[in-house]
């Protein structure tokens, strides 16, 4: 098929261009989090699929990590917004264009993925609409530059079954061995407000404990407990020294810090037991998920929740050893603004770089 393009109300190549090169250039290192991009042992990244002028900024710090050098496959993991999909589905055009280049799509891997029965196809105005997937375009196009050897290989995630999660974590572990192949999940963090149909509030919240940047270090007290969390802001709950965006920021540093350790074993249950207790509202929790079954199932100790003679089907490495398995380091957190009464609204934004130790792709 022909590729639809990919505008998302672009003006020109040259401005968009230079706007994807400002917002690269404004990424630094952060010495403490060992982050210097290109990130030569990154494996996967996390980023916001927002408009520009909101998420782009953001957006940079991940992608500013990507070692393009020897990436020649990238996969994208995008939620459906649109269409409901019970499980998860593939492109059947040849190449997507956006205002700073085509970007040809892998279609041998992609017709490899589809022979496994797991996938559907996207409709072709599914696939032009998403746009979990094409804000992605351009920043993918501008980091690897002009390289004709690039191939992409698009994912919509809906909501797959256990069943099919546990076969699409066997069906991707051999492209996670490739070394020329890079994984994105494409998702937003919460979305707070009465719009989004989302007002949890930490009325005690207390600062970050692993703040990501740039929310600053603040001191902690000795004896943490647990915040008591609110379902639904009111007035009469909201504490004048908490206002309502450090709940959020509070909330979503929750998140972030139990994907830290995607193979620890439990990653998984935790991941979904947190979704489940507060209900943030993060748009790509599913293509996330989908990430930490991956690593569990190649580097986590999942075979302890099946059967014998199961095992088999399961990639088991040393036992687990944080020195040799993935951990996510996340660089960047914002809002797109500051929530301080019940009527307000904000996203929030994240990017975080997945390394595997001694990973190298240069």
């Amino acid at each position: 098929m022909p590729a639809p393009t990919r505008s998302a109300g672009w003006s020109t190549e040259s401005r968009l261009s230079a706007e994807l090169s400002s917002n690269l250039s404004n990424v630094k290192p952060i010495t403490k989090l060992d982050y210097d991009p290109p990130v030569s042992d990154a494996k996967a990244i996390i980023a916001p699929h927002a408009g520009y002028s909101y998420s782009g900024p953001t957006a940079a710090w991940a992608y500013a990590a990507i070692p393009t050098d020897k990436v020649k496959r990238v996969f994208l993991l995008g939620p459906s917004h649109h269409a409901y999909l019970a499980g998860v589905a593939l492109s059947t055009f040849d190449a997507y264009e956006t205002p700073v280049g085509d970007i040809s799509l892998c279609k041998k891997t992609i017709s490899d993925l589809r022979d496994t029965g797991i996938f559907s196809d996207m409709k072709h105005s599914v696939d032009e609409d998403e746009h979990s997937l094409e804000m992605h375009l351009p920043y993918i196009r501008h980091v690897f530059k002009d390289r004709d050897d690039l191939r992409l290989v698009p994912i919509l995630v809906g909501h797959p079954s256990r069943d099919t999660s546990d076969k699409l974590s066997e069906v991707l572990a051999k492209y996670w061995q490739d070394e020329e192949t890079f994984f994105i999940i494409s998702s937003d963090f919460c979305h707070w407000g009465t719009r989004f149909s989302c007002t949890p509030y930490y009325p005690n919240a207390p600062p970050p404990p692993n703040p990501v940047p740039p929310v600053p270090d603040e001191p902690h007290s000795a004896a943490y407990e647990p915040p008591t969390l609110i379902k639904r802001f009111s007035s009469k709950d909201a504490n004048p020294d908490v206002p309502i965006w450090k709940s959020i920021q509070f909330m979503d540093h929750e998140g972030m810090d139990l994907l830290k350790k995607p193979a620890e074993f439990g990653a998984s249950e935790k991941w979904e037991a947190y979704l489940d207790r507060t209900k943030n509202t993060i748009c790509g929790r599913n293509p996330i998920t989908v990430l930490v079954n991956l690593i569990q199932y190649i580097y986590g100790d999942k075979t302890s929740t099946v059967d014998k003679d199961q095992r088999h089907h399961y990639h088991r490495s040393e036992e687990f050893n944080s020195a040799t398995h993935p951990e996510f380091t996340f660089v960047r957190y914002e809002q797109s603004s500051k929530c301080k009464s019940g009527s307000d609204s904000s996203v929030s934004y994240v990017s975080g770089i997945l390394r595997v130790p001694g990973h190298r792709q240069s």
